[in-house]
């Protein structure tokens, strides 16, 4: 479904006490943190990937996951000694994920995962819901139901950015079924990700973008770290993608465009 641009209140300029002077000076990268997102098809392998990737940007510190996918992620426990605290979310209105992700700063997690971020655009209570609520109120117009819905999608990516740590979040690919050749010369169905279930253009506000398909090889669609780009990555290891990630963000190099 399109959106509607969303309208914007023009900002009067604000003025500090150096009214008229506007300094530039060198970048640097500061004190950043990653935002990666992994989309992909069911059993393409991205949450247990989002995990180990959380978890190597933690850099032995805690991290969390808000598990919108009744437990899949807890069911990873223990393995490869993985140890992490949950958030167990079963209604999905992106006003309460902003509240999560404050609930997780105030906990002091230094990386988080969101599995899935899909949930909160399609499923209950997500923004499309939300939508829907607000167009029945005003006879079924979509422009009023969007009015309501887009600030609540915007303000729940901006805590996302927001947040002071790392930040992986997965997201379910729509699925195509195409006939592919397999090893024998038989055509079968392949289950094919398409573009991910979330807002269009919601890839322009990660560093990484990672596609994940059902044999478990990582493509790296989009990347501000110059290691990683345009990367195909059989069987990816998580830990060791989280380690470019954080030379890169602790490189005092300035930041790829």
């Amino acid at each position: 479904m399109s959106l509607p641009a969303p309208k914007r209140t023009p900002q009067q300029p604000q003025h500090d006490d150096h009214e008229g002077e506007f300094t530039f000076r060198p970048a640097t990268k500061g004190h950043s943190h990653a935002r990666v997102a992994l989309q992909g098809v069911s059993g393409s392998g991205k949450t247990w990937t989002g995990l180990a990737l959380t978890r190597g940007l933690a850099d032995g510190g805690r991290f969390a996951v808000i598990d919108t996918e009744r437990g899949s992620a807890s069911k990873y426990v223990g393995i490869n000694g993985v140890q992490f605290d949950t958030l167990q979310m079963h209604r999905y209105d992106p006003r309460d994920l902003v509240k999560a992700l404050a609930a997780a700063e105030k906990a002091g997690y230094g990386a988080l995962m969101i599995d899935s971020l899909s949930h909160f655009w399609k499923g209950l209570d997500g923004t499309l819901q939300q939508v829907d609520k607000a167009k029945s109120r005003y006879g079924g117009n979509s422009f009023a139901g969007w009015k309501e819905g887009t600030p609540m999608q915007n303000d729940m990516i901006d805590a996302l950015l927001a947040y002071p740590g790392h930040i992986v979040a997965t997201m379910r690919s729509h699925t195509e079924w195409v006939l592919q050749e397999n090893d024998r010369g038989r055509r079968e169905p392949v289950a094919m990700g398409t573009r991910a279930e979330q807002r269009k253009g919601v890839e322009y506000e990660f560093d990484i973008v990672g596609a994940m398909d059902v044999d478990n090889r990582l493509t790296v669609l989009k990347s501000r770290c110059p290691a990683l780009h345009r990367r195909v990555i059989e069987t990816p290891d998580g830990g060791a993608i989280a380690k470019e990630l954080l030379a890169w963000l602790q490189d005092a190099a300035p930041a790829a465009a």
